[in-house]
């Protein structure tokens, strides 16, 4: 059989998580070349997973031969510049979120991957998370009636790579980081109704000695649809990663935790190796999480690109849904600043989408 050759850039934590992805679970894919911009990351990453090639160079990479995909786990700031190259390489690209960190550069990447005749599909693992996925065809066989009322938080103590807290890099804070899983969740749930306004409130509670971006903040977005979609976001939340939705409808109601439901409920008197995603200590109660990539829903969005790529056929979430959470994002951060509510379509004449907070 023909294995899809995979190209990964970026060698941080996402990255690990998408390799055990293919190495596990996507047969028909095979990770041949790794880039990194430090050499040195780039090679222990590769000996580590057992890829063949690391580079530090990009152009360098996108030589490599063979490659078909490139799967972009980079800092926020170079998704563009990465997507671009790989387009003029005709290259079929994946990106994890953000899309970017600005709607100029959201257009560009769109505009050069359909120019190249390439793929371009934007990452969210909450549309095809296996639990998520359950919720959304209970909903869609009628389970809960008509959808009034979304919510969705993901919530943890910050993230692990300092490049986030610094809004040059990132374009925001957590809301840049997870409220744009919530967006795109709803989007998903909705089947993208159009987003009719949107209110937000954010402060730095927890880190501001470490950021000058937000580090907890609540969104209400209303829909053209008259669904209101409610997303609680924090890297202020002690005791590991906490990810969950509710689905309000007239006729039922549906909570579902994407962690705690795939957890052993451990107590240990001196720790152990790993419990779960942010969490910083083992010791006392824990909730010991067991296929965690699975339960996420990595395997299953890589898998569906490299069918698509295989087959030629669509992604079912695309740059164009990427550009549709990053306009929702621009918005709630003018509407923190603001406090009231604005409404979409909204254009700022700006660079990044935390400018418009402070």
């Amino acid at each position: 059989m023909h294995r899809t050759k995979v190209a990964i850039l970026g060698a941080g934590f996402i990255a690990d998580i998408h390799f055990e992805s293919y190495s596990r679970f996507i047969p028909e894919a095979e990770v041949v070349a790794v880039y990194s911009r430090n050499a040195e990351k780039a090679k222990a990453f590769a000996e580590k997973h057992g890829i063949p090639a690391s580079y530090d160079n990009l152009d360098a990479l996108l030589r490599h031969p063979g490659i078909e995909i490139v799967d972009i786990c980079l800092p926020n700031f170079l998704h563009a510049e990465a997507t671009l190259k790989a387009a003029a390489a005709r290259k079929h690209v994946i990106i994890e979120k953000p899309l970017a960190v600005t709607l100029e550069e959201a257009d560009a990447m769109i505009h050069a991957c359909r120019s190249a005749g390439v793929l371009l599909m934007y990452a969210e693992e909450l549309c095809f998370a296996p639990k998520y996925e359950r919720v959304r065809q209970m909903v869609r066989e009628g389970g809960v009636g008509d959808i009034y009322m979304l919510k969705q938080g993901e919530k943890h103590s910050g993230p692990h790579s300092d490049w986030f807290y610094q809004r040059q890099y990132s374009g925001g804070g957590v809301l840049m980081d997870m409220g744009c899983h919530a967006i795109g969740w709803f989007r998903w749930m909705l089947n993208n109704s159009p987003v009719r306004s949107v209110y937000a409130t954010m402060d730095t509670v927890l880190h501001k000695g470490r950021t000058d971006c937000e580090d907890n903040s609540v969104m209400i977005i209303e829909f053209d649809n008259g669904v209101t979609g409610i997303a609680e976001n924090s890297w202020a939340k002690h005791g590991g990663m906490d990810d969950r939705c509710e689905v309000y409808g007239t006729g039922g109601v549906v909570y579902a935790d994407l962690f705690m439901g795939n957890a052993a409920v451990s107590y240990s008197k001196h720790g152990y190796g790993y419990a779960m995603e942010k969490a910083d200590t083992t010791v006392g109660w824990s909730f010991t999480i067991f296929e965690e990539v699975f339960n996420q829903g990595y395997p299953h969005e890589l898998k569906h690109f490299v069918d698509c790529v295989r087959n030629n056929k669509t992604p079912l979430v695309t740059g164009e849904d990427g550009r549709a959470v990053l306009e929702v994002i621009y918005a709630a951060y003018a509407s923190a600043r603001a406090g009231k509510k604005i409404e979409l379509p909204f254009h700022p004449k700006t660079e990044r989408p935390i400018d418009l907070w402070k």
